[in-house]
């Protein structure tokens, strides 16, 4: 056997996986994605695995903190060996956390997980807004983004277009598109922007 990997790798040419930027686990079909998007409570545990699976069971996933521009930025769940992040829904918009914390999130992890995400409405319109920067942070950044929601993204906001947040309502509705491409298997085929930073 060990011969005629010797004549594959004589004849072929070798790509590693492991090096690539592209997780081809989240990968699947034609158009869509496999596991960047879970909706409700019965699909907590696919997400649960996605991020075991991505990190591999790592025992470097622990709690750590980012700095950018005097700010400390906190991280619940970091690899910083597969450069992936976990945060809940309340971790990064119920926080007073701004475009360029978000930037900071993008640039650090190719990956990153967010869940417990609800259903949203202008009751609450400063979460609302700091979850439509982040995702922009994300899709800038080619950050590969795994979601566990309440709701689909078509369903995780009414755009209502006679309200006095006109101006939130047409950005979400961009957001929503976005969160539709970023399940696309040719978002997740793109190079991450990125680089790793020091954290603590």
């Amino acid at each position: 056997f060990l011969p005629f990997i010797d004549l594959l790798k004589e004849k072929l040419n070798v790509v590693s996986m492991e090096d690539s930027e592209i997780d081809y686990r989240l990968i699947q079909g034609e158009t869509k994605a496999w596991g960047t998007y879970f909706i409700g409570e019965d699909s907590k545990v696919s997400f649960d695995e996605v991020f075991v699976s991505l990190t591999k069971g790592a025992e470097d996933v622990m709690t750590t903190t980012l700095r950018t521009q005097g700010r400390s930025v906190s991280v619940p769940q970091s690899s910083s060996r597969y450069n992936i992040a976990r945060f809940s829904f309340n971790d990064l918009c119920r926080k007073p956390l701004g475009a360029a914390d978000y930037l900071a999130i993008g640039e650090t992890y190719n990956t990153v997980f967010i869940e417990d995400v609800p259903k949203l409405s202008m009751n609450d319109v400063n979460v609302v807004r700091r979850f439509i920067v982040f995702v922009d942070a994300m899709y800038e950044c080619h950050v590969k983004l795994v979601i566990h929601a309440e709701a689909a993204p078509g369903e995780l906001f009414q755009v209502d277009l006679e309200n006095q947040f006109m101006d939130e309502a047409f950005a979400f509705d961009r957001t929503r598109s976005r969160l539709d491409e970023m399940g696309s298997k040719e978002y997740l085929r793109r190079r991450w922007s990125g680089s790793s930073q020091s954290s603590s």
